[in-house]
């Protein structure tokens, strides 16, 4: 769907998305603090699968998992928040811009 800009009626509008970067920023981060807090369990199950290598494995597979917990996490996060920063965007941000004259507004009032 085209819009037109409110204020000088100009065709050359472009999405802001300020909600979607910020709340997939704060997913990612929080996220990844949660995997990382369940990384314990994550590096515990990493150092069973590591085991039959000896103690070399047990630390790279619990490494390897906590790792794994970490971006798991994040990837989740990061997705959530973004999800959310999009409604946010589409009913209550200003989420359009005017290239010509910087005018922003929203979807709804376009």
């Amino acid at each position: 769907m085209k819009f037109s800009c409110p204020r000088c009626n100009s065709p050359h509008i472009v999405d802001r998305h300020q909600g979607r970067s910020v709340c997939g920023s704060v997913g990612i981060v929080a996220g990844s603090a949660g995997g990382a807090a369940g990384a314990w369990s994550g590096s515990q199950a990493g150092a069973m699968a590591g085991a039959f290598a000896g103690p070399v494995g047990i630390a790279v597979g619990g490494l390897t998992g906590a790792v794994f917990g970490a971006l798991a996490g994040g990837a989740a996060g990061g997705v959530a928040g973004a999800r959310f920063g999009s409604e946010l965007d589409e009913r209550v941000l200003d989420n359009l811009e005017c290239c010509d004259c910087g005018h922003t507004f929203r979807t709804q009032s376009a």
